[in-house]
């Protein structure tokens, strides 16, 4: 029995051995190089949160420089001009709707990209109410106060004057000492409603533009008429002999422009109620000069909607609430 064990083991050992030896060979042969194939590092991202391949080795194999290599040949974007800021300048005074208004037209800024809210009060100091809103409201601003004379707030005399003339010296002042960047102002009043739509419009203004605007003048809307791409006449329902028969929310004026002509402001002396837009836009331009928008002024991207005025004939036969809260 052990003869045969014995002879089984000496027939076997040499293929044994010459195994042991070609595996001992062949983990002694030199590595293969590394494949040219890029592999992906999860910490690495992209644009739009794709992986970027990385090369191994090489003398440009420092941080980034694979990836900048790989891009020589590739044409490189243009970067982008910079968005033009919207400087919305709103005069606001204290009434039952304020806050509600406000509250609308925040909420409409707050998706208008690069915008600029300059509130301006006619109050002789800051409200708590107005500080309070706009410090909530999220939103690039600027807070004025300026009070309108009280020989001025007769019935029938223009409105507001002093409180965009306030903004149009913040403006002036702000880019006083600094190249100024690309901007546009409007002149947002806080009892109208507004298209998002119009703000993309307005921000390509050169110099002066202009649209309609609905539920103004007695009319479902008023609008500049346009033929061949020039403003030509008015369609309106008060004054068509007016130089700019438009309302304070159909046009937009390059910041540019206002910089340009530093004297340009609302006028109180000689000045009627409703002719402060065109006795402001005389100082900047003409009509053959106007950019006609919202498809060459045949869409209504704004409406002078008004709050209706408040019944509060019930509050002094009630007795008031024990608690105080702010509307």
């Amino acid at each position: 029995m052990k003869s045969v064990l014995f002879s089984r083991f000496f027939i076997l050992l040499p293929w044994i051995l010459i195994v042991i030896i070609m595996l001992d060979v062949d983990t002694r042969r030199p590595a293969p190089p590394l494949t040219p194939r890029p592999y992906f590092s999860p910490y690495v991202v992209g644009r739009g949160g794709a992986r970027l391949p990385l090369r191994r080795g090489g003398p440009d194999s420092g941080p980034g420089r694979g990836w900048q290599k790989r891009n020589e040949s590739r044409p490189q974007p243009r970067p982008e001009p910079p968005l033009p800021t919207i400087y919305a300048i709103t005069p606001t005074y204290s009434r039952p709707v304020q806050k509600a208004e406000l509250t609308r037209l925040a909420n409409t800024f707050r998706q208008v990209a690069q915008l600029h809210w300059i509130l301006v009060e006619d109050a002789a100091a800051r409200s708590e109410l107005v500080s309070r809103f706009l410090a909530r409201a999220g939103l690039p601003s600027t807070h004025l106060h300026v009070p309108t004379p009280r020989r001025y707030k007769r019935p029938g005399l223009p409105r507001a004057t002093e409180q965009r003339n306030a903004g149009l010296a913040w403006l002036r002042q702000r880019h006083q000492h600094q190249r100024a960047q690309p901007g546009v102002l409007f002149f947002a009043d806080d009892d109208n409603t507004y298209s998002l739509e119009l703000f993309q419009e307005m921000r390509t203004t050169r110099k002066v533009s202009v649209w309609p605007v609905g539920l103004v003048g007695g009319r479902r809307y008023e609008r500049p008429l346009v033929e061949n791409g020039k403003v030509v006449g008015w369609y309106t329902g008060w004054r068509a002999d007016r130089p700019f028969a438009i309302d304070m929310a159909g046009f937009a004026v390059s910041l540019q422009v206002i910089l340009s002509n530093p004297k340009a402001v609302f006028k109180r002396r000689g000045s009627q109620p409703g002719m402060q837009e065109s006795d402001f836009l005389k100082q900047i331009t003409t009509v053959e000069e106007l950019e006609p928008k919202a498809s060459n002024c045949t869409k209504v991207l704004v409406w002078h909607t008004r709050t209706e005025k408040v019944n509060l004939a019930n509050e002094p036969k009630y007795r008031l609430d024990t608690v105080k809260i702010e509307v």
